[in-house]
């Protein structure tokens, strides 16, 4: 029987980056809160700490399939379809539903993650990885969130961090 612990991801906010530690490693450039980090309902900022992925979403949708309500809308973004709502906060692809575990800081009253709808998404790809620009979430290209998606479960673990404390163990 294996040793090896069970896959994970971490979010680097400082290095705007995504770790998936699993029998693959993989690494991605993303983009988190424009308002910074911050677990209050409200904020607009990425929340910090311990998280599990409650729900995969979009497991047979098309890229650059558009959700609303973490439901596919049937439609697949393109400029003309962002022209013609420019106050969407595109969320396409695939959703990774985010559920905080630790009390008072990403869960619970006023500052829970999964009421305040925190994933990780695909966004266009002309919105800019590596710089934080998102309402709260953490958005990824579209081929990197369904690589990922196809890489994780539901109950796998996302630890948020303003900055790794301590290198990634690739071993």
């Amino acid at each position: 029987m294996s040793t090896m612990s069970k896959p994970y991801i971490l979010v680097d906010i400082s290095t705007q980056q995504l770790h998936f530690i699993g029998a693959v490693q993989r690494s991605y450039s993303i983009s988190t809160a424009l308002n910074g980090m911050g677990e209050q309902e409200g904020s607009g900022c990425t929340p910090r700490g311990q998280h599990v992925i409650s729900d995969k979403i979009g497991a047979d949708q098309p890229i650059n399939s558009v959700f609303v309500g973490r439901v596919a809308t049937g439609e697949i973004y393109t400029d003309q379809l962002a022209a013609h709502y420019p106050q969407r906060d595109w969320i396409l692809s695939r959703i990774l539903w985010l559920y905080g575990i630790e009390p008072q800081l990403n869960q619970g009253v006023g500052c829970d993650s999964h009421s305040r709808y925190i994933y990780i998404h695909g966004t266009p790809d002309t919105e800019p990885m590596g710089e934080a620009r998102s309402h709260g979430c953490i958005r990824m290209r579209n081929s990197d969130v369904m690589e990922l998606f196809d890489l994780v479960e539901v109950g796998t673990r996302v630890d948020i961090f303003e900055q790794l404390e301590n290198s990634i163990n690739t071993q």
